[in-house]
């Protein structure tokens, strides 16, 4: 389906831009400049020129609020991977001295594990 160009209407890359539209061709609509040169009205002598400014001020906007969104999405996501890289860095550097504190046990506590472990293997040894 093409649209009809107004021959009052001097814009030739806008009426580019709705037949793209029209045809549901995207790519082309922001490869022509729906992005950039979408006017919020049309200066046209017919009501075609005003639709086609509606229809194109609409998928420009709907287009707009995806990219935002996407940019959102990826700001988000960057900041949450930043997050998780910055509590690895930090249980990585407290895992060490975690362990180190806990291996290391009070004097009376190590004495008292290593006659266990002596009377333990005292019994399993045979006679």
């Amino acid at each position: 389906m093409s649209v009809m160009r107004c021959p009052a209407c001097s814009h030739q890359v806008l009426c580019a831009i709705a037949d793209a539209l029209a045809t549901d061709n995207i790519d082309q609509a922001i490869e022509l400049g729906l992005l950039d040169r979408c006017p919020e009205s049309i200066d046209g002598n017919c009501g075609d020129c005003d639709a086609r400014a509606r229809i194109m001020i609409a998928a420009r906007d709907a287009r707009l609020r995806a990219l935002a969104a996407r940019e959102r999405y990826r700001t988000r996501e960057a900041r949450l991977t930043a997050r998780a890289e910055a509590r690895a860095r930090k249980r990585a550097s407290i895992a060490p001295r975690t362990l180190i504190a806990a291996s290391t046990l009070p004097p009376a506590a190590a004495a008292a594990l290593a006659r266990a472990k002596a009377r333990v293997a005292a019994k399993q040894q045979p006679e």
